[in-house]
């Protein structure tokens, strides 16, 4: 046995159950409208007993879940590149990306407040104004992937997940009607879907469900809050660093990098695609790769938890999440207004 194979072979189970468990999910989206992420998290969360102890030593299927839910996850990350060039970015002008751009920073920064006043951790506010200001649950892994460790970020994830997810849900059912209570045109209406509402699926389906033009504008402002995921990844990497090196945690070993790599890839990838080299397959395939990705990650992360872990965060974190949505909210409906 090569020493490629004696690493991959006890990955194997884990890396099939996750697999199984992405498909279930998918197919389970597919038939009831509901977001897969969230999906993938409760079948992995029903299945976590694939990663408690067995008399002390770890399962089979431990080791591979484990590798999904770190290694995997990063992978789809860094593929979420591929959803966004640069000619999407300027077809729209200036003034919708810098409406994105101020929106995404300030919501992040109410988030962190927010999170100090109730007691939290500032990576905390980090993960849930993140979630909430870029793309929902992708972000939130993503972010996740870049913080430190800590022996609650598996809850903090989890939770931020399950809210964004549910968030995502509610302003996927509400959003059209208040844009049509408001007067909006397609454009206007596309623009406030595409800037307010968390998850990709669900800024598609809301925008579409008005009409065709406020669909295309509010995919392509969505896909300008997917771009903004790499420089706050940066940021989280550049804040792990600094309390790494406050601690000494970094001094026995290696400094952690500026960036992370799947940060790195996501940037070159949106550089590669932009050039317009890649073939529409390729890229489709990459796609549908970083979804697979991010399904089984999150599918891994499930079985990593318990359910009495989420159901003991209390009130705050609800809250914490449903003020930046509301702000996020408010604040794109003013700045929508400048532009008349």
């Amino acid at each position: 046995m090569t020493d490629l194979q004696a690493r991959v072979k006890p990955l194997l189970p884990g890396l099939a159950i996750s697999a199984v468990v992405a498909v279930a999910a998918m197919f389970l989206a597919e038939h009831y409208g509901a977001p897969v992420m969230l999906f993938a998290l409760l079948l992995g969360m029903a299945l976590n007993f694939l990663t408690q102890e067995e008399g002390g030593q770890a399962t089979r299927s431990a080791a591979g879940i484990d590798f999904v839910a770190r290694q995997v996850l990063r992978l789809g990350v860094a593929l979420l590149g591929l959803r966004i060039t640069a000619d999407q970015v300027l077809s729209l002008g200036w003034q919708p990306v810098a409406m994105v751009v101020l929106a995404v920073a300030l919501t992040i920064g109410v988030g962190i407040v927010l999170a100090r006043l109730m007691g939290f951790q500032m990576f905390f506010g980090l993960l849930t104004g993140g979630a909430v200001a870029i793309c929902g649950a992708s972000a939130a892994l993503a972010l996740s992937a870049a913080m430190p460790q800590h022996p609650r970020k598996g809850q903090a994830t989890l939770f931020t997940v399950i809210g964004v997810s549910t968030l995502s849900t509610l302003a996927m059912v509400l959003y059209p009607m208040v844009t049509n209570a408001l007067g909006m045109d397609a454009v206007a209406a596309g623009y406030f879907i595409g800037g307010t509402i968390h998850d990709v699926a669900q800024v598609v389906g809301a925008g579409y469900s008005l009409s065709h033009e406020a669909g295309d504008a509010a995919t392509l402002v969505k896909l300008i809050r997917v771009a903004m995921l790499l420089p706050v990844i940066a940021l989280a990497a550049l804040l792990t660093r600094r309390q790494m090196l406050a601690n000494g945690e970094a001094m026995s070993g290696p400094r952690p990098p500026l960036l992370p790599w799947f940060a790195v890839a996501f940037a070159l990838l949106v550089v590669v695609n932009s050039t317009g080299w890649l073939p529409a397959a390729l890229v489709g395939a990459g796609k549908s790769a970083s979804q697979w990705c991010l399904i089984a990650s999150m599918a891994a992360i499930g079985m990593k938890t318990h359910l009495k872990d989420i159901l003991t965060v209390g009130w705050k974190p609800v809250a914490l999440m449903v003020l930046e949505t509301v702000f996020l909210a408010a604040l794109f409906y003013g700045l929508l207004q400048t532009l008349d």
